[in-house]
């Protein structure tokens, strides 16, 4: 299935548009987020959009999106601008679930979770990723087991999903929620994460320019 870039570039585009439009779900809060069409070697996949996210169009774009990036600033000296500029960013669930009563925002449900699955079925297969980068344990699940952030962040595995071989390294979720980051083993073995990234072949390419 090799074609050339501009035709990638145009499956992408329509893809992106058809997501946009999805209305599978009845319980999530619509409209579904992307980070739009970027061509790029690197998957990022969270785990699904906060309240904040449809409203501003784009994923990762209030609290935990600014951790996050200033994650990627640190220890690889890209900008978030950059970063959505060269890295598809995607995730397990494209809309935000939605509240629940005693505060927090919802798990999505095993059939929510499998019908945004073939939006990233579609992504694998069209990106054809060398490097994915889970955020979270909903999203680091949907690749390998994480039974402990512990044993999985820190690590570089290589992984297989929908036909296609990659790296993945894993990261955690970047809520001010979670204090896991924050504290060890967590801060050490996210540096160690992002110290992976930071040289990953796929990584340094997209970022050479």
């Amino acid at each position: 299935m090799i074609r050339s870039r501009p035709a990638r570039q145009r499956l992408l585009q329509v893809h992106v548009s058809q997501l946009l439009a999805c209305r599978l779900c009845p319980k999530m809060h619509r409209p579904p987020v992307s980070g739009g069409p970027v061509l790029s070697r690197i998957l990022l996949v969270g785990q699904a959009p906060g309240v904040r996210e449809p409203v501003l169009g784009r994923p990762f774009a209030w609290t935990a999106g600014k951790r996050l990036f200033s994650w990627f600033l640190q220890w690889t000296a890209v900008t978030e601008e950059m970063f959505r500029a060269h890295v598809y960013m995607a995730a397990v669930c494209r809309c935000f679930p939605g509240r629940i009563p005693a505060g927090g925002d919802r798990v999505p449900n095993p059939a929510e979770v499998e019908n945004c699955s073939q939006w990233l079925r579609r992504e694998i297969v069209l990106l054809q990723p060398e490097l994915v980068i889970p955020v979270g344990r909903l999203a680091i699940e949907r690749f390998i087991p994480c039974p402990r952030m512990d044993e999985v962040i820190g690590t570089r595995f290589r992984s297989s999903l929908y036909g296609r071989d990659f790296d993945l390294i894993p990261l955690p979720h970047p809520s001010g929620a979670s204090p896991w980051p924050r504290m060890e083993p967590g801060k050490t073995l996210l540096a160690r994460a992002m110290t992976l990234i930071a040289r990953h072949p796929a990584y340094v390419s997209a970022f050479a320019n």
